[in-house]
């Protein structure tokens, strides 16, 4: 099997450069290509809780090829990991590419994502193909041993059962009428933990920041205060902001999740 190796940042391959890699290597096609990249793809994964690297590497409709990788994050709750094909489709999404044709994975897709994938339009077409220790020499050039999404989700129930064609999934263009926030919006954020939660968001809120308002000044402090315990619970720590729009500042209560909207604010009509 050729090993091709992927940079530390390379999770995008341009579609002339992947047909300039099939070519060196005698492949028949890009799809072809796929396979051989997903070993190079595991290496790329962070996952220092269950130390199982999943990579997965898929074809798009522009004929670009896109990576995902497993992530995990220590002392966060477990949703906050994110699977090796949902990173996939994100970078599709993060690329404008609108439609996920094919991809290789290093192991069985969960589960979960195979009800993921059915929040894609045309999920019934996606080809899937397990790159694994006890299939690869098998597989790596064999596509045609790829199996559509109805092999690993027999009778699926998803979007299709309820929505009209019209109705906008993951991966279709549409405009949601958002724009972004000008960069650092947020000029201060305190964080209210629950004195003896189990679970707690500091990290996960400096995270979002960082991508929100990297200049803000954020503290935690914890709450003792019988009266804040009323609004905070053992697992959802309130937010308190200081938020710098359109010339004057105004502060308000938000949980982690609203404070990763204010990177969104409503189009003005």
């Amino acid at each position: 099997m050729n090993q091709i190796h992927l940079s530390a940042n390379q999770f995008v391959i341009e579609a002339s450069v992947a047909e300039s890699i099939a070519e060196s290597l005698n492949l028949p096609s890009v799809l072809h290509l796929l396979p051989h990249l997903v070993h190079s793809a595991q290496a790329l994964a962070r996952p220092p809780i269950s130390n199982f690297n999943v990579g997965a590497v898929g074809l798009g409709s522009d004929s670009r090829v896109f990576v995902g990788v497993n992530l995990e994050f220590p002392g966060l709750p477990l949703h906050h990991s994110v699977h090796a094909e949902q990173f996939l489709l994100t970078n599709l999404a993060v690329h404008r590419c609108r439609r996920l044709l094919s991809f290789a994975v290093s192991s069985a897709p969960c589960g979960h994502f195979r009800k993921f994938l059915q929040e894609l339009r045309h999920c019934s077409s996606v080809q899937i193909l397990v790159i694994n220790e006890e299939n690869c020499a098998q597989n790596i050039d064999h596509v045609e041993n790829r199996k559509p999404l109805s092999k690993f989700l027999p009778n699926p129930f998803g979007p299709h059962d309820l929505l009209d064609h019209e109705c906008w999934l993951l991966l279709n263009q549409h405009d949601n009428w958002l724009d972004l926030l000008p960069p650092n919006a947020v000029n201060s954020v305190i964080s209210v933990e629950k004195e003896g939660a189990k679970v707690r968001h500091e990290d996960t809120a400096r995270l979002v920041l960082k991508a929100v308002s990297p200049k803000c000044d954020f503290r935690t402090i914890t709450s003792y205060s019988s009266s804040l315990h009323r609004v905070l619970d053992s697992t959802t720590p309130y937010i308190l902001c200081l938020l710098r729009l359109f010339g004057y500042g105004d502060v308000f209560f938000a949980s982690i999740m609203q404070l990763f909207c204010l990177g969104l604010v409503f189009k003005q009509f």
